[in-house]
């Protein structure tokens, strides 16, 4: 039996705990873990919690529901030979590339349908890798996720997309060969950053984590006793990371270059609170400081030598420096791709270098870089479970449909994340705010929402153990909402006056020119994209 929750919807009723409780349970006062391959034993507790859930976030596999009930089918037109006989490929076995296929043939598409993936599994769930499989929860094995419907697609796994031939469409494989297309839709995520230096990166020890191999091992080292872990960086995963050892009763030291954790994410104000936190649970939290350098013997990580002049005796070191988003193998293909994904417009159709759309490429998940109209039309790649699969159901729908039929990925960007049992939930685009307010609680309770603010409309919010009052935040910043917000709230703290969110500068992504423009006259010039000699 396979299930997932959409934690993004989820907002701690536990209907499914009480139902269920060896596969479900709650964490602090809202926060959910989950077991996504319970025993068959379980199978009929776990699907009266799934249509228990008041907002129906659990999914259950399609060979697991008692009777299915009779799909609506969906006729193509005569003329319709694309949804009838055309042949598709998704490029990326992941969460977006199978929601995406599960949408086309939920649409009445019929024709051939191919997934590509670089790993030599079916798309599994990420977000358990670094929450439930380290604590033990759950084995980084039990993470694959649930069919809705059969999508009848062929399944080329283990064998990664090295390029892309627009004016041939054909895909090129690693083994040599190549798949033709009418519509590819790009799925390919993102990958763990490395640590810089390759040497300290090979040693024994040293983890990202990223893919099922990444989490296994890490739980294996973990389950050893380590005397002592290293986390570097602490954005999401690193502070989860630094949650998970504190649970397991492993001393830990987070590495944050930055101001205080989550900075980058929910700014300063709320940075200080999670530094707070991890401090008060025993974590030794160094920020403003770098790692110089890892130190190994006998091809093991040893030490890891500090920017504060501390050299530190380490066992495990857990590299959480951010993503980089796979688009390598499309370097020569003339899209618009770089170090910030591939572009796209609210369509989900790719750009080519050129700023022109395409008709036949499409994009989704955490690899696509797309306009946001209710955030001024911004350039932003949103790395989230729920965005990539709404995006995905979009790019799904608009490549067999005709122009005037096609949607706009309108979705409220949405995550959450568990730590130090506190659930952190945030709507809307909080890094683009310049001030931010404490709307509703307390932060001395560690029971609070905050808003964010940009140029004087409501553009974000996030809550600490309240995600039940997200939804009316996110209508707020639908509805454009004036910032400071003028509403009596409910439970209102005793202070509500904006100050700066303090984020870091943004940095643009390239400061130096992307691509080289050729010819004279309109009819011939071309934009080529320039390759940069530097890789990551």
């Amino acid at each position: 039996m396979r299930v997932v929750v959409d934690l993004t919807k989820c907002q701690g009723y536990a209907q499914c705990a009480f139902l269920a409780p060896e596969a479900f349970r709650m964490v602090g006062d809202e926060a959910l873990m989950f077991d996504p391959a319970p025993s068959a034993e379980q199978r009929v507790k776990v699907l009266r919690a799934a249509a228990a859930c008041p907002v129906q976030a659990l999914q259950v596999d399609v060979a697991d529901l008692p009777h299915p009930p009779p799909e609506e089918k969906v006729v193509a037109a005569k003329g319709d030979r694309l949804r009838r006989d055309g042949r598709i490929v998704i490029v990326g076995a992941s969460l977006a590339g199978l929601k995406a296929a599960e949408q086309l043939r939920a649409e009445g598409f019929t024709g051939s349908l191919t997934v590509i993936g670089d790993e030599p599994e079916e798309p599994y769930d990420r977000p358990p890798l670094s929450k439930q499989v380290q604590t033990g929860f759950v084995t980084s094995t039990d993470t694959t996720l649930p069919r809705r419907r059969d999508i009848d697609a062929e399944w080329r796994l283990g064998v990664p997309a090295t390029g892309l031939d627009l004016e041939r469409k054909r895909v090129s494989l690693a083994d040599g060969q190549e798949v033709e297309f009418d519509r590819l839709l790009v799925t390919t995520g993102v990958r763990a950053r490395p640590w810089p230096v390759p040497e300290e990166a090979a040693l024994d020890g040293v983890f990202t984590i990223r893919t099922r191999g990444d989490a296994a091992g890490l739980r294996e080292r973990l389950l050893a006793k380590p005397k002592r872990v290293l986390v570097i960086g602490s954005g999401f995963t690193g502070s989860e990371m630094a949650s998970v050892c504190v649970e397991l009763g492993i001393p830990v030291t987070v590495a944050e270059a930055g101001t205080a954790p989550l900075a980058g994410a929910l700014g300063g104000v709320i940075g200080r609170i999670s530094a707070g936190i991890m401090r008060e649970h025993g974590v030794d939290l160094r920020t403003h400081t770098k790692v110089n350098s890892l130190q190994g013997e006998d091809g093991r990580v040893r030490r890891a030598v500090l920017s504060d002049g501390t050299t530190l005796e380490v066992d495990v070191v857990v590299v959480a420096l951010g993503g980089i988003r796979n688009v390598e193998w499309l370097e020569s293909a003339g899209l618009a791709v770089g170090v910030w994904g591939l572009a796209c417009d609210a369509g989900c159709r790719a750009f080519t270098a050129a700023g022109l759309v395409t008709d036949d490429v499409f994009v989704a998940g955490d690899v696509a870089r797309q306009p946001q109209p209710m955030f001024g039309y911004q350039f932003l790649a949103m790395e989230h479970w729920g965005n990539a699969v709404t995006q995905a159901e979009v790019a799904a729908h608009n490549m067999i449909s005709s122009e005037t039929d096609r949607w706009p990925h309108l979705e409220m960007p949405a995550f959450w994340s568990l730590q130090f049992g506190h659930n952190i939930k945030s709507v809307g685009v909080p890094p683009i705010a310049d001030q931010i307010a404490i709307t509703q609680g307390s932060v001395e309770s560690r029971q609070f929402v905050a808003a964010y603010g940009y140029k004087g409309r409501v553009v974000g919010a996030v809550s600490w153990n309240q995600g039940k009052w997200l939804d009316f935040y996110q209508q707020l910043i639908e509805q454009a909402a004036p910032f400071p917000l003028p509403y009596d709230m409910t439970d209102p703290p005793a202070d509500r006056t904006p100050v700066p969110a303090e984020f870091p500068e943004r940095v643009f992504p390239a400061h130096d020119a992307t691509v080289v423009v050729t010819g004279h006259d309109p009819s011939e010039r071309r934009a080529v994209l320039i390759r940069s000699s530097r890789r990551r």
